[in-house]
């Protein structure tokens, strides 16, 4: 499936974004999806992922109060709503797809989105 990740921008801390993923070439609800970040000089992290039919989510702890991941199978289109952003929020976000669950390491997943860059102003 390919994945095109949107949304991105500068926020103060404190504010809020919405970043958005839109499947296309395959059936979006076969696949997990999740997001990810990379910060400069860091390693990809996981952030947080949604089950096949939005029933299942998973977060890493540090976003665990303030970001919620969604979906939308109607539309093939994930979503990652960050409230309370952080400057160590700020990061390239990657969008991910694979079809198990319960995968948080970047190479269990199989599809990619070219990443949107969210930058927090302190």
């Amino acid at each position: 499936v390919q994945l095109q990740a949107s949304g991105g921008g500068l926020v103060q801390a404190g504010g809020s974004l919405r970043l958005s993923c839109a499947a296309s070439g395959g059936t979006f609800s076969y696949y997990v999806m999740a997001w990810f970040r990379q910060a400069p000089g860091k390693e990809r992290e996981f952030v947080a992922a949604i089950g096949w039919s939005g029933g299942v989510t998973d977060y890493e702890d540090s976003v665990k109060a303030r970001f919620a991941i969604s979906r939308d199978n109607a539309k093939n289109t994930a979503y990652l709503r960050m409230n309370s952003l952080k400057s160590e929020d700020t990061a390239v976000y990657f969008c991910a797809a694979t079809k198990g669950w319960g995968y948080r390491r970047a190479d269990e997943y199989e599809d990619w989105g070219q990443g949107t860059q969210v930058t927090v102003s302190s």
